[in-house]
């Protein structure tokens, strides 16, 4: 997505980590950034008494991201509601029109459209109970709201949160990089590329089918715990997962102690160390 747009953030209070505001030049809406505490103060928002959607964000016991994706035409009203039913959340990021010209209809669509992706990202554990209906509206009405909907997904990312962010990145500066594979012993086969994130194993990639001595007890553990979640079935990677280092990569795809700045190679056998894209 291109935007060539300017992001202006307001401090309300003059806290970095109190509400803010968040606009685009040129685009009717905008966006809210309040942490669960500040809520109540919103009586000076009379803005949020109007139509939006909204997304509340926190953690659960095992600091797993968790994200409820909601609507209302009232949104103030409905976040008050939240804070005595939910309480998994403790910041929620809120999308407005500046010109009111959002309705039910468009916000029952951006609603949809928005749990849809979270579904395919599958970054952030899902905490609606229901899947949203998509409502029908026009096809401009559609193609307007398809707009709406790229500059929200612009700026909950510019706002802290990848909910929506596809982890494979396709950006200009990356399309040129090479992919890394392993091929080895004990059956593991996998295939990563490298990340603004971390180093990306993706999806059918083949872990080793035993481990050796030489792998570290907190390794196995983490190796078990890939399993246990479901993110590593039958030694295969079921979705795209973010390591922090090719090493700790390497060292899980083939259960054993790695360096994953030798192990992992291009298609034609050059190193991972040996790359520009690395050493930049």
């Amino acid at each position: 997505m291109a935007f060539g747009k300017t992001i202006k953030i307001f401090l309300i209070d003059g806290d970095p980590n109190g509400r803010m505001s968040c606009e685009l030049s040129n685009w009717t809406g905008k966006a809210y950034k309040i942490p669960r505490i500040k809520i109540k103060d919103c009586t000076d928002r009379k803005d949020l008494l109007s139509t939006g959607i909204y997304l509340l964000l926190g953690k659960n016991d095992d600091n797993k991201d968790l994200v409820y994706i909601g609507e209302a035409e009232n949104v103030f009203t409905r976040l008050n509601q939240h804070l005595s039913t939910k309480d998994f959340w403790n910041e929620a990021i809120i999308f407005i029109s500046k010109d009111e010209n959002l309705n039910k209809a468009h916000i029952k669509y951006l609603e949809s459209r928005l749990h849809d992706i979270a579904t395919i990202t599958n970054r952030y554990i899902l905490e609606n109970a229901c899947i949203p209906t998509q409502s029908s509206i026009s096809e401009s009405d559609r193609a307007e709201m398809e707009e709406f909907l790229n500059y929200i997904l612009l700026l909950v990312n510019t706002l802290g949160h990848k909910v929506f962010e596809d982890k494979r990145e396709h950006s200009s500066a990356l399309k040129n990089q090479e992919m890394l594979y392993i091929n080895a012993t004990r059956g593991c086969q996998a295939v990563a590329e490298q990340t603004s994130e971390g180093f990306l194993v993706l999806k059918g990639s083949k872990i080793a089918d035993s481990v050796t001595p030489s792998l570290s007890v907190s390794l196995k553990n983490f190796r078990n715990d890939l399993i246990k979640e479901g993110i590593v079935v039958n030694n295969e990677f079921i979705e795209d997962f973010i390591f922090s280092s090719p090493s700790y990569a390497a060292a899980i795809v083939m259960g054993r102690a790695a360096n994953g700045l030798t192990e992992w190679k291009t298609s034609d056998g050059r190193v991972l160390k040996s790359l520009e894209t690395y050493h930049n």
